[in-house]
C-alpha cells in the first residue's frame, strides 16, 4: 500500500473529525457568511497534486476553495429551488459514501430493498397508488429523462414499431404538447432522438403559466387521432403555477396521449391541506417527476421518477450481462433506470423519512410557503418608490406556493436585471435568480430551504429595499 493511503488509514479517526469540524464551522457560520459570492477569474494553471496526504488536501480546499462558495444550505439561498440538506438526510448522505454500496443489484446486500421501500413510502405522501412504481435517479432532468423514454416506447407501441430496438428514426415525427414545460422538457427530447422542435407550445390561461385545457383541446383534435404526448406542470418554474390536472386526465379519456407530470417541487403541495388540491390527479399521470433535493430537503443529486408501466420500463432499460442473472419478478435498479452505475441515493431520504416522517417535512414545506406568502406581501404593500415615481416592486404573480415572482422598477431588460441581482449578490445577504415571465424580465425568490423564517425572509425584503434606495 501506497505511504500515503497507510498513513491515511491508519489516521482515519483523525482525519473524519477534522472534517466533520469544517463542515460544522461551515454550516454554524451560514448565519453570518456570504449567501452568495462572485466568481472570480480563472486561475491560468491548476493547482498541481503535490500528494501531501488526506490532511494536507484538506487544508489546501479550506484555504483556497471553501472561501469561494456559496452559502446554498442557507435560509436566504432563494435561486434554483435548493432546499440544503436537513441534519437527518445530511446523516445519511455521510453513510452512503462511508459504506459504498453498489445498489443495482441484489445479489450481496439488501440496498436495494431499502430503496424500494423509500420509494413506496414517499409515493404515498404525494397520494400515488400501488399503480406506479419508481426508482431513485439523479435529479429532474434525469426523471423527465425516463418519463418520455417511456412515452417514446408507448408511442412507438401506438405505431407498430419497438423504439427500443428499431431506434427513434422508426417512429417518424412526434408531438410533445405543454403549456410552459420547463427547460429540461426540451433537454431530455432532445437526448431522446425526438427533437428540441417536437413541443408544440400551447396556449397558457391569461396571465398564468397553467395550461388552457380548452387549447390544448384544439391542439389534441388537430392531431387527428394520432397518439401524442402531454406535458403537464404541477409547479412551474416562474411562477410556482399548476395546470389542472383533472380537466387533463378527463381529456384523455378522449384522446390518444401520454399524460407525463413535472412535480419537480409541486408534488410536495400534497404536504399542505392549504394548497394540496393542485395536485389533485397526480395519480392518474402516466408518469410523474419529483425532485428530492429540492423540497425533501436531502442532498444533490436526488430525484424519483414514477411510472404506471413498468413493462415499457423494462424494455427500454433493461442491461443483459451474463453476471447480472435474470431479470426476474422484482426487477434490479440497474434494469429500470439510465445509469448502471447508480450511488445509493435513496439512504439519506431514508433518513429524512424516518427522522422526522410525513409531518415533519409537511411542517417545512407549509413554512416555506408561508415564507413565500410574506414576501409577497411585503412586496405588494412597499410604498418605496422606484425610479419613475411607482411602487418600486411588482408582484407579477400571486403566490400559489413557494415561488414568488416580481419585477424591480428600472429592471426593464436582462442585463438591468442581472445587475440588480449581482449587487444583491455582492451585498451577501441573499441570493436570488433572474426570470422572464410573460415577456417581462424580472426576479424570482423560490422557498425551499428547511431553515427559512419568517425572520429570513424580512431580511431579504430588507436587502432589496436597500439597493432600491441606493440606485
Amino acid at each position: 500500500m501506497h505511504e500515503l493511503l497507510k498513513h491515511d488509514l491508519d489516521t482515519l479517526p483523525e482525519l473524519l473529525a477534522q472534517t466533520r469540524a469544517t463542515a460544522l464551522q461551515s454550516l454554524q457560520g451560514l448565519d453570518s457568511q456570504p449567501v452568495a459570492v462572485q466568481p472570480q477569474t480563472p486561475q491560468a494553471e491548476l493547482e498541481r497534486a503535490a500528494g501531501g496526504g488526506a490532511e494536507a488536501a484538506l487544508r489546501l480546499f479550506e484555504q483556497r476553495w471553501l472561501p469561494r462558495l456559496s452559502a446554498s444550505a442557507g435560509p436566504r439561498y432563494l435561486g434554483f429551488v435548493t432546499g440544503g440538506a436537513t441534519p437527518a438526510s445530511l446523516m445519511g448522505d455521510w453513510l452512503t459514501s462511508a459504506l459504498d454500496q453498489n445498489p443495482t443489484a441484489g445479489w450481496d446486500s439488501e440496498a436495494p430493498e431499502l430503496e424500494r421501500q423509500t420509494v413506496r413510502e414517499l409515493g404515498s405522501w404525494f397520494g400515488l397508488s400501488e399503480a406506479h412504481e419508481g426508482a431513485f435517479v439523479s435529479g429532474a432532468t434525469m426523471s423527465n429523462f425516463v418519463g418520455l423514454a417511456l412515452a417514446r416506447e408507448w408511442l412507438g407501441e401506438q405505431r407498430g414499431v419497438r423504439v427500443s430496438e428499431a431506434g427513434a428514426a422508426a417512429l417518424g415525427p412526434v408531438a410533445v404538447l405543454s403549456g410552459a414545460g420547463h427547460s429540461s422538457i426540451h433537454k431530455a427530447l432532445s437526448m431522446l432522438g425526438l427533437g428540441r422542435n417536437a413541443v408544440q407550445q400551447v396556449a397558457t390561461l391569461p396571465g398564468r403559466d397553467a395550461i388552457d385545457p380548452q387549447a390544448l383541446e384544439l391542439a389534441l383534435q388537430a392531431q387527428a387521432g394520432a397518439p401524442v404526448i402531454v406535458v403537464a406542470n404541477a409547479g412551474t418554474v416562474n411562477s410556482g403555477d399548476f395546470d389542472a390536472l383533472p380537466a387533463l386526465l378527463a381529456l384523455r379519456a378522449r384522446y390518444p396521449f401520454w399524460l407525463h407530470i413535472d412535480a419537480a417541487f409541486g408534488a410536495f403541495a400534497a404536504l399542505d391541506e392549504r394548497v394540496a388540491d393542485q395536485v389533485q390527479g397526480l395519480d392518474g399521470a402516466d408518469s410523474v417527476c419529483i425532485d428530492c433535493h429540492k423540497w425533501l430537503n436531502v442532498p444533490y443529486d436526488s430525484a424519483l421518477q414514477f411510472s404506471r408501466h413498468r413493462a415499457l420500463q423494462l424494455r427500454v432499460f433493461q442491461n443483459s450481462a451474463a453476471y447480472l442473472g435474470e431479470i426476474g419478478e422484482r426487477p434490479d435498479f440497474v434494469h429500470l433506470t439510465p445509469e448502471n452505475s447508480r450511488r445509493w441515493r435513496a439512504l439519506p431520504a431514508w433518513f429524512a423519512v424516518q427522522a422526522y416522517g410525513r409531518a415533519g417535512q409537511a411542517e417545512i414545506v407549509r413554512r416555506n410557503i408561508d415564507c413565500a406568502r410574506l414576501l409577497g406581501e411585503l412586496l405588494q404593500q412597499d410604498l418605496t418608490p422606484g425610479p419613475d415615481g411607482g411602487p418600486a416592486f411588482e408582484l407579477l404573480a400571486p403566490v400559489r406556493l413557494n415561488i414568488v415572482c416580481f419585477a424591480v422598477a428600472g429592471c426593464t431588460d436582462a442585463a438591468s436585471v442581472q445587475r440588480f441581482l449581482e449587487r444583491l449578490r455582492d451585498s451577501g445577504e441573499a441570493f436570488l435568480t433572474p426570470t422572464c415571465f410573460r415577456g417581462r424580465w424580472a426576479v424570482r425568490a423560490a422557498f425551499s430551504n428547511w431553515r427559512s423564517e419568517a425572520s429570513d425572509v424580512r431580511r431579504v425584503h430588507a436587502a432589496l429595499l436597500a439597493l432600491v434606495q441606493s440606485t
